[in-house]
């Protein structure tokens, strides 16, 4: 039973009005704010790094499951490897950034002209320093844009043929990516966002992160199986396979929280002026925002994803994805703008109307990505079993 998904000319005209929204807000942006481009160059950033870990999710998500022979998944695992196709786009927006850098086009990393007398910096020029940045962030895009695209070649593969040695091939190379995958993930975070407060740091960053991640992530999983669904598509899935994605946003997003609580609760305790610079701006210039991003990362989801049967509802699973999308952006939207724009940022139709031009971005590369092979993975040696699938919890 070959599905094929159509990218039909009202989804290209979607995406493409999204994308047109955000070109003119960005063109609109440079006449209202005269402020040499540091406000674009801010949410350029946030975007870029917010979709490129949602792309990558998706790449996680599905290496995960193959190290844990998980057989659930396989209906909707074309989606997880469309979303991964976006990831040749984040990581050439990224090129985009560290060209700013070697032309000195924005000043998002104080460390990139620090101070002379700036001792913690200087201390920490042999880390950071732009050749050396430059060659971490492009070994870290080639690398996740490789794994992804063997993953996925492989998963096509199998389409035309049940051979057992395409899921083999495919574990070997999903145990290989996490392994990439659990070093460059805290280290990216570092470079990319931990050290736009460069005088400032902790051990928690990269977890933190990574789970943020898995969270969006999960949310546009979701939220992408809904459409399809509602489209018509993959009949296949049911409340059954609802409610596990349910159950991974539920249980991520109290994760996330246990580290975002861990991580201020220490600084707060310690309060230590170099560890408390980092929260001091927030709570002083983004005090409510701050707040927020905690009520709908974490408040929202646990109330409404508590009981068993809020899981299998795809209304309500829609509602919480959407809302841990935005609140996971804001999330984002917390860890750039302190340290790039301090109390100058805001959020209006600038910022508004290029996270519409990435979203529109996003999915035209996903709508795309789903053309290219069936929606239904029948060759995969758990097909049966995801399809026989049953919870009890």
């Amino acid at each position: 039973m070959e599905e094929k998904f159509i990218f039909s000319g009202k989804y290209k005209f979607v995406s493409l009005l999204l994308i047109l929204t955000g070109l003119i807000a960005v063109v609109a942006g440079f006449f209202v704010y005269h402020d040499h481009g540091s406000r674009f160059w801010a949410n350029f950033l946030m975007n870029t790094t917010y979709f490129n870990a949602i792309a990558l999710c998706g790449v996680v998500f599905i290496a995960v499951h193959m190290l844990g022979n998980s057989g659930w998944q396989v209906s909707i695992q074309r989606v997880p490897e469309a979303m991964s196709m976006f990831l040749p786009v984040s990581g050439f927006l990224m090129l985009v950034i560290l060209a700013g850098l070697w032309f000195n086009f924005h000043h998002l990393y104080h460390w990139a002209h620090p101070d002379p007398h700036d001792t913690i910096l200087e201390l920490k020029k042999g880390y950071l320093n732009i050749p050396f940045f430059s060659i971490r962030t492009i070994i870290y895009i080639a690398g996740w844009i490789i794994f992804a695209r063997i993953l996925r070649k492989i998963s096509v593969l199998q389409d035309n043929n049940n051979d057992l040695k395409y899921f083999k091939k495919s574990t070997v190379y999903a145990a290989l990516f996490i392994v990439f995958f659990a070093i460059t993930s805290s280290t990216s975070a570092w470079d990319w966002l931990m050290s736009i407060d460069a005088h400032w740091y902790s051990t928690m960053y990269g977890w933190y992160i990574f789970s943020g991640l898995f969270v969006s992530g999960t949310a546009v999983i979701i939220l992408l199986v809904l459409f399809l669904k509602g489209a018509g598509y993959m009949k296949h899935v049911n409340k059954e396979h609802l409610h596990d994605l349910g159950k991974y946003l539920f249980g991520f997003s109290i994760f996330w929280t246990y580290l975002w609580f861990s991580q201020y609760l220490l600084i707060w305790y310690g309060n230590i002026p170099e560890e408390t610079a980092y929260y001091v701006p927030r709570l002083d210039e983004y005090r409510n925002l701050f707040f927020i991003n905690l009520g709908v990362n974490f408040i929202f989801p646990f109330l409404a994803l508590m009981t068993r049967n809020s899981k299998r509802q795809p209304w309500i699973l829609a509602m919480v994805s959407v809302v841990a999308f935005i609140g996971h952006w804001i999330d984002y939207y917390l860890i750039v703008m302190p340290g790039t724009m301090g109390a100058e940022a805001g959020i209006g139709f600038f910022e508004i109307g290029m996270t519409l031009g990435y979203i529109g971005m996003f999915l035209f590369v996903v709508f795309w990505g789903l053309t290219k092979a069936s929606l239904v993975p029948e060759n995969h040696p758990y097909y049966k079993e995801s399809m026989e699938y049953h919870t009890q919890y």
